[in-house]
């Protein structure tokens, strides 16, 4: 094109005559021609016609006698239906075809099976599906699709975006939650294992000797010994677990076994609306000591309001408060490395109780609030629906502490002792809320 392009310059240039002119005027434009279709192709060859930029598929013509889309369709277009996740288990016979004939029944109804995992057993198989069904399908509805399709034991429960996750992957995420911190096992274990309560037995409590080293499977009930002695009780009353659950929770225990104690390192440094730093960090039983040198410097009143009983037995409760198997313990501490306070979150079967004391010289500073919003923000981050507090009507610390909080409370009075409790929603504010105090560093 060069070339041709040079060839009509020379030409002009050296006057040559109409025809030859006429011959050269044309190339000229012959070209300009081809180069405008040539840039035009490029821009536009691939673009969509204007009616189909929802890159829609093709429309395919029915056969003859056929009534395609839009012939039962409604006139102007029908929204989807809206559908819903459901999470189920049935037990299928170990027999070719069984599974075939459940889920040819699930598409009759409309159901889509997202995710399916099996657990073998002796006599069958335990099949957990995740589906979507259509909106206007029950619970009760899919049992009974389920059950004429050969299923048997079937149970079913909605499922929300959370368990749209891989399995594996799920895994993997709670087996290094726990790896960082030992008091995520019992929420590890009750994430992986669904609803379920976890209870945390001591080494001398009834019933503790009694469970080998490999832990026991009891229908809907899981023991796993603990490292440091005592043992892990998993139960759920509606569904038996099956061998697979109960060898993936032991694995979860035997890992925590294996890293001994440790506790995330994070800590921060806080300056009071008095002027003082304060130190916030995870406490455990290695802060024995510190925290039995606490209560020598508080009031009996203020061991009487945290603990409810004999001032003399307050010591005795620190081991089972201090250990992060029985919950989260968070630590007030000055620039000396004195702990003046401590915030306790308690995994209570299904429940989850919060508590605090804190030394009567460094009361009223707005630390009981401040150890108080973190606790809350953690049971409210764990899936926790509500915390509650045991403690007198006379301790006005704490009564404004969950006052301030700023979430629904219910009071209860039962045998002199007031019962609070909050509401926790996890995306509200209040569950999330940010630090009393000015933070000045975090190490």
């Amino acid at each position: 094109m060069s070339e041709v392009t040079q060839a009509v310059g020379r030409t002009v240039e050296h006057g040559l005559g109409t025809p030859a002119f006429m011959i050269v005027a044309s190339m000229a434009a012959l070209l300009a021609t081809a180069g405008f279709h040539t840039w035009w192709v490029r821009r536009h060859g691939h673009a969509p016609p204007a009616d189909d930029a929802g890159a829609r598929p093709p429309a395919v013509e029915p056969p003859a006698g056929a009534a395609g889309p839009a012939a039962s369709a409604p006139e102007g277009g029908a929204a989807a239906e809206e559908s819903a996740l459901w999470r189920m288990r049935t037990t299928v016979r170990d027999a070719p075809g069984s599974l075939a004939v459940l889920c040819a029944a699930l598409a009759d109804r409309g159901v889509d099976i997202l995710s399916l995992q099996t657990h073998p057993l002796a006599d069958g198989t335990v099949d957990e599906f995740l589906l979507r069904a259509p909106g206007g399908l029950t619970g009760t509805e899919l049992a009974a699709t389920v059950s004429a399709a050969g299923g048997a034991d079937t149970w079913t429960e909605r499922a929300d975006a959370h368990d749209l996750v891989d399995a594996p992957a799920r895994a993997l995420a709670l087996a290094a939650r726990t790896a960082l911190d030992p008091a995520e096992l019992p929420l590890a274990l009750r994430q992986l294992l669904g609803r379920c309560t976890v209870r945390s037995l001591p080494a001398r409590a009834p019933g503790a000797d009694g469970v080998p080293a490999e832990g026991t499977l009891e229908g809907t009930v899981l023991r796993l010994r603990a490292p440091e002695g005592g043992v892990i009780t998993v139960e759920r009353p509606y569904l038996p677990f099956t061998p697979a659950e109960f060898a993936r929770a032991r694995a979860l225990a035997e890992l925590d076994a294996r890293l001994g104690p440790r506790l995330p390192r994070g800590r921060d440094v806080l300056t009071l609306p008095q002027g003082s730093d304060i130190t916030v960090r995870r406490a455990d039983s290695r802060d024995l000591r510190a925290a039995k040198a606490m209560h020598e410097r508080c009031s009996e009143q203020t061991l009487g309001m945290r603990y409810h009983g004999p001032v003399g037995d307050a010591d005795r409760y620190l081991n089972h408060l201090l250990s992060p198997r029985h919950g989260r313990t968070l630590a007030v501490q000055t620039a000396s490395g004195r702990i003046v306070g401590l915030g306790h979150l308690l995994w209570d079967g299904d429940e989850t109780e919060v508590a605090l004391i804190v030394e009567d010289a460094w009361q009223r500073r707005g630390i009981g609030s401040e150890l108080l919003s973190r606790l809350v923000a953690t049971a409210a981050g764990a899936g926790c629906a509500s915390v509650y507090a045991l403690t007198r009507a006379s301790n006005t610390g704490m009564v404004a502490a969950m006052r301030g909080l700023g979430l629904p409370l219910d009071y209860q009075v039962e045998e002199g002792t007031l019962v609070i409790t909050a509401r926790l929603d996890p995306a509200s504010p209040a569950a999330a809320r940010p630090p009393h105090g000015e933070r000045v560093g975090r190490e």
